[in-house]
């Protein structure tokens, strides 16, 4: 799949679902319980154990179905190896230069972490492809819109504090895509695999009035 596609597919989906765990099961139970829900564009923590395993894993049951990114990808060296396992976002919590360069090689998505402007442009003019904003919970969804008033061409996608019932505002205020973490997967950590998809269910039904009312990938004012 080309790059165009690659983005073109997140942000028909707009969210992604952050899947971190302590054993590769673990994280695999949660990495299906997610797309039972319907999210289909993943991101695997490199902080979960045997995330290449994992990657490898999911990459070999759901083929492009899956949009499949690695995340806390901290150098070019683990990008790499995260792009042969069958990843096709690398995502990251910094802005790591030799990391987008290879990402750009390889002709995958560079979605490195940033917060403030200096480090969005630092990004952005090094062809990051979306500008993860993170920890976004610390500003709420304001932050977004206070930075794309003097950068308005700016892709971001805010991580962390992001729920169902905040949902909209983030997209009201010019993200193009959102990541979602513990909101999501939190009850997968006591084994509740069950209201992880539940949960799934109710981001993609919150995410479909949004749609209806033209409030994704920045359209809203």
């Amino acid at each position: 799949m080309r790059k165009m596609q690659l983005l073109d597919a997140l942000l028909q989906r707009a969210m992604v679902a952050i899947v971190r765990a302590d054993t590769a099961d673990a994280a695999l139970r949660l990495a299906e319980a997610c797309i039972a829900g319907g999210m289909t564009a993943l991101e695997i923590a490199f902080t979960t154990p045997d995330t290449l395993a994992v990657l490898r894993a999911l990459h070999a049951r759901h083929g492009d179905a899956l949009l499949l990114g690695a995340g806390t990808v901290l150098d070019a060296e683990t990008a790499r190896a995260a792009i042969l396992a069958g990843a096709r976002m690398i995502i990251a919590p910094s802005v790591d230069l030799a990391t987008i360069a290879l990402c750009q090689r390889y002709q995958v998505l560079s979605m490195p972490g940033a917060l403030s402007p200096t480090e969005i442009v630092s990004a952005m003019q090094a062809g990051a492809d979306i500008v993860k904003i993170f920890p976004a919970e610390m500003f709420g969804p304001a932050y977004i819109k206070a930075v794309r008033a003097p950068l308005p061409q700016a892709a971001l996608m805010p991580t962390g504090g992001v729920t169902v019932d905040n949902l909209d505002q983030w997209f009201a205020h010019g993200a193009v895509a959102v990541g979602i973490g513990s909101s999501l997967t939190g009850p997968g950590t006591d084994g509740d695999d069950g209201a992880v998809t539940a949960r799934a269910r109710a981001f993609q039904a919150k995410m479909a009035t949004i749609r209806a009312a033209g409030g994704v990938n920045g359209a809203a004012s």
